[in-house]
């Protein structure tokens, strides 16, 4: 059912690869099989002509994804099209000369479909890990974004910062396919994240995953400027915007199958951050209200929103994220079959003019 078409924004889908138990039958799958169901995902959305996958980064067993870079190799291995991104690489507490050489790698092996969309985290268990500490948080990313951008753009680096050793004329090995690999920056609702993002002239990546969408116009407008003040191309500075969303033949049909997982999903998030609040089923119909950004409904509803969110951000990219709360596969697929077949040719013929 392919329906690859490169006019528009690029649509897309990402996981996270949380671990929960499905909230109707109460069973758990295995990491094992949790791994098998994102490339099955990935295959499909390839097949379907979606233009972007992503896998995010946790260090914690109720996820399956440590390493999204092997993850993304073994999907380049099982896709031939879809561009193979990091939602997010928590660059904070990675060494980026090890990130680089591991995207680059994924390059290859992919014919030139790797990016990577770098951030700080919604967690912070990567910091003792690998023995950083929290105090240096912002530093620690600035420094390696830094690097990350000259390990990009040169085979042979210099470079000193207070983190991690110097490098002398290093070799950085391999070199990708792509003459640079794209890079992000994933921004959650802050405006030192937007300006960070525009000062780099890098891509930013917008999670909006509820409210009005209309309160994040402020960032988008702040790192599009920061970024043509700092001498950065409008071409440069493209926006990403990703959500939480599940697709049904109708509104209602999608709020009541969804509404377990979903509620369920942000019951083990909050009690991941010691929060111990359950969504009510009141709350959730307030999140998936037509003005919202929370992507519940129909194939029409999820386009509206969409679109709403084109003319307020002016975006190039949109990624979906389709598989939380311990959503069955088949569930999952019916999603991308929804999305690629329903909602992308909408989508692209309206952002293509």
């Amino acid at each position: 059912m392919s329906i690859t078409n490169h006019t528009g924004i690029e649509i897309g889908i990402y996981t996270l690869a949380d671990i929960g138990p499905d909230p109707l039958t109460g069973k758990t799958i295995t990491p094992k099989q949790r791994m098998n169901e994102m490339i099955q995902a990935a295959k499909l959305a390839d097949e379907a002509g979606l233009d972007v996958l992503g896998v995010g980064e946790h260090h914690r067993l109720d996820y399956a994804s440590s390493s999204p870079a092997v993850i993304l190799a073994a999907i380049a291995q099982a896709t031939k099209h879809i561009k193979l991104t990091s939602t997010t690489s928590v660059l904070s507490t990675l060494d980026p000369v090890r990130l680089f050489e591991d995207f680059a790698t994924l390059d290859l092996l992919s014919d030139g479909r790797a990016e990577i969309l770098a951030g700080r985290g919604a967690f912070i268990e990567s910091f003792p890990l690998f023995g950083y500490s929290t105090n240096d948080y912002d530093e620690l990313f600035t420094e390696h974004m830094e690097l990350l951008l000259q390990l990009n753009k040169n085979e042979r680096v210099t470079w000193s910062g207070n983190f991690r050793s110097p490098l002398r004329n290093a070799e950085i090995s391999p070199r990708p396919i792509q003459k640079k690999i794209p890079i992000w920056i994933g921004v959650g609702g802050t405006p030192e994240s937007a300006v960070r993002a525009g000062k780099f002239g890098v891509g930013m990546g917008l999670a909006i995953l509820g409210g009005d969408p209309l309160r994040f116009k402020p960032l988008v407008d702040l790192y599009r400027k920061t970024g043509m003040e700092a001498g950065h191309s409008s071409e440069a500075l493209k926006v990403a915007v990703t959500g939480h969303a599940y697709i049904s033949e109708t509104t209602q049909q999608a709020k009541d199958e969804f509404f377990p997982y979903y509620s369920n999903y942000w019951t083990y998030v909050n009690r991941q951050r010691g929060m111990g609040s359950r969504m009510s089923r009141a709350d959730f119909e307030h999140m998936a209200s037509p003005n919202t950004a929370l992507l519940v409904g129909s194939p029409q509803q999820i386009v509206e929103k969409v679109l709403h969110q084109h003319e307020l951000f002016g975006h190039k990219r949109f990624l979906a994220q389709v598989d939380i709360g311990g959503l069955p596969y088949h569930k999952v697929a019916k999603n991308i079959e929804l999305l690629a077949t329903k909602v992308v040719p909408v989508i692209k013929k309206a952002t293509s003019k």
